[in-house]
């Protein structure tokens, strides 16, 4: 096979022998060459530019990350430093209380005459006689006291403090339904049915229908005051009952009931009346 030459034109006479020449397909197959030579020119050159932008925006994007490298650590290496030359903070010393020592006179135990066995008797629990007494400074008291003052101090005294007993302990989880202290709504009873009363929104199904009663509802109040576990225990139309236990739902806290002085859960019982008007 013989190689193809983009720029040689000689092919060109050997068609065109012989024949007119001056035909503009002549003229046109004539300058293939030029035309080829600048086409590779032209895609040589944009190879060149496309690689070239190419090659620059790479450099670009990672000499912007370095940078941003460099300064990140930059800003680390500050922070480790403001850290390091951060000024410890002296701690104020806790003032020490000043004890101031008391007087205290030197006394010996003041034994009860009692009739014992001289074997038995000890002999810190031997009476002074009236002789040893007379001869010292040292004051009769409850008890035996080496003291440092032996005229304006003071003979130590024993005092008897009676425990009293601890109140018993109230299981916090227990329901009470009787308690000393029974949990009360805010402003009492009266204020409870105002209360109920007033924010009561009778069902619109119910009173279509004529339907009305008395609903039984049962709740706990907790130690804190707030309402839990509403039930009703007696029913007269589904719409009644939730009406009524979304009206319970919505009391404020009530006053917590109390057993042996601390605040219990006590279960309470509610009617709410439903009455068309």
């Amino acid at each position: 096979m013989s190689k193809i030459d983009l720029i040689d034109n000689s092919w060109v006479d050997l068609v065109f022998d012989g024949k007119n020449q001056s035909y503009g397909a002549y003229q046109l197959r004539k300058n293939t060459g030029v035309r080829n030579v600048k086409a590779l020119i032209v895609m040589f050159v944009a190879f060149a530019l496309i690689a070239a932008i190419v090659y620059a925006k790479v450099s670009i994007e990672n000499y912007i990350a370095s940078q941003n490298a460099a300064i990140e650590a930059d800003v680390e290496l500050a922070s480790l430093a403001e850290k390091k030359e951060a000024k410890v903070e002296k701690k104020d010393e806790p003032e020490v209380e000043k004890i101031e020592i008391e007087r205290v006179k030197s006394s010996v135990a003041f034994t009860v005459p009692e009739i014992k066995k001289d074997n038995e008797v000890k002999e810190e629990q031997e009476m002074k006689s009236q002789e040893e007494l007379q001869q010292t400074n040292t004051a009769i008291g409850a008890f035996n006291v080496e003291g440092n003052d032996e005229t304006g101090g003071e003979v130590l005294k024993a005092k008897e403090v009676i425990a009293e007993p601890e109140p018993p302990k109230v299981e916090e989880s227990k329901v009470f339904d009787v308690v000393e202290e029974m949990p009360q709504f805010p402003g009492g009873p009266s204020a409870l049915f105002e209360y109920l009363s007033k924010n009561i929104k009778y069902p619109v199904v119910a009173e279509e229908n004529g339907v009305q009663g008395r609903v039984i509802v049962t709740f706990v109040v907790e130690r804190d005051g707030s309402i839990t576990d509403v039930k009703v225990v007696k029913s007269v139309d589904p719409s009644l009952d939730k009406e009524a236990t979304r009206v319970v739902k919505s009391m404020p806290h009530w006053i917590p009931g109390k057993q042996n002085g601390s605040a219990v859960r006590v279960k309470y019982t509610v009617p709410v009346t439903f009455k068309l008007q």
